[in-house]
């Protein structure tokens, strides 16, 4: 017998893969908007198209909240539901749409193991679609994917991709431990790369570098500003990218393609374009682009203890944090990481 959440990934990952043939940029993601919102009646658009001046188009958040904007996987039928995964596929790539999914589908495991606890708070259709503006190639609009662990939001402008951040991605438990009867499998980890690379990074510093590195002898309990519209404005900590040895270099460059390789091809060249383009610390050659992002490690240097690191340039922040327990108790098993625009969050400017 086929379980609810194998019928569910087969209906994101089975689908994924038939929706490869489309152009990757924000004109695909209008027409896609509009397919969607054809498919709606009038009470699911009154929660699904808000306007675009609205406060809550920057509202965002990753906790399990009571109430969202938008839009429900659960309250959508099969035929929007599929509509509803086109549209997800067209802001992001194949990764970053299979890493959505699995995302999702940790928080069945979570209702299973919280039992009574978990109410109806844990449900992997309990993500959110909203559109902020009539979606238009002439137009500003945005596009915001929401629930526990997932928040993906975007800007697209005359028919162009303007901002896709803030881009959070979460996972409880980080690793799988249990082995649950058509569950996610023991030892699955949906962030492996982003936790792993790190700590490589990490294990590849001298004594000396990691006097650098290191900020702090025990990880924060969460990333800065979860859930405000802008990311912190606070100088650059931790060793440079300058300062790394070509093996190293290639590590941090790794690690920040894992980030972007989430997004659609133009979206992600386009952030590293301006990673290259970056001027650096008032115009000075040593320290543009790459040269002046920086990495810093708080915590840990060992896994199941808490452990952050940041990663920073003139145009980005990333952040992943993981200290929290998972349901079973298991210590510092339950990953919190984003990409953040250090210029502004959601085509704002950071006032």
């Amino acid at each position: 017998m086929i379980s609810c959440v194998a019928l569910f990934l087969l209906g994101w990952l089975g689908f994924a893969a038939a929706a490869l043939l489309r152009l990757e940029d924000g004109v695909t993601m209008t027409h896609a908007s509009k397919e969607w919102l054809a498919t709606l009646d009038a009470s699911q658009k009154e929660k699904a198209l808000l306007p675009y001046s609205l406060p809550q188009r920057t509202d965002w958040h990753f906790i399990p909240k009571p109430q969202r904007k938008g839009l429900q996987l659960r309250e959508m039928t099969v035929p929007q539901k599929t509509a509803a995964r086109r549209l997800l596929r067209t802001a992001v790539s194949q990764i970053g749409f299979d890493k959505s999914a699995r995302i999702m589908e940790l928080d069945e495991l979570l209702r299973v193991q919280e039992g009574t606890k978990a109410k109806n708070i844990r449900d992997p259709e309990r993500y959110f679609f909203t559109l902020f503006g009539e979606p238009s190639d002439k137009t500003t609009w945005s596009l915001s994917v929401e629930g526990h662990h997932l928040s993906l939001n975007f800007v697209i402008r005359d028919g162009r991709v303007v901002d896709s951040t803030p881009q959070f991605m979460g996972a409880n438990p980080a690793i799988v431990h249990a082995q649950l009867p058509g569950l996610p499998a023991k030892g699955f980890r949906v962030l492996a790369s982003e936790e792993l690379l790190g700590f490589e990074l990490l294990g590849m510093l001298s004594d000396e570098q990691k006097k650098k590195a290191i900020i702090a002898p025990k990880a924060p309990d969460e990333i800065r500003a979860a859930g405000q519209s802008q990311p912190p404005d606070e100088p650059l900590v931790g060793i440079a990218f300058r300062e790394l040895d070509s093996a190293s270099q290639q590590v941090l460059t790794r690690l920040i393609h894992t980030y972007c390789d989430s997004m659609i091809e133009s979206v992600s060249a386009e952030r590293l374009r301006l990673i290259d383009e970056s001027t650096g610390v008032a115009g000075s050659p040593e320290t543009a682009g790459w040269n002046n992002i920086h990495f810093a490690w708080a915590g840990a240097e060992t896994l199941g203890v808490g452990h952050y690191y940041r990663i920073e340039g003139s145009t980005f922040v990333i952040e992943f944090c993981n200290v929290q327990n998972d349901a079973e108790g298991n210590p510092a098993n339950h990953i919190h990481c984003v990409w953040r625009d250090r210029t502004g969050d959601f085509d704002l400017p950071i006032k």
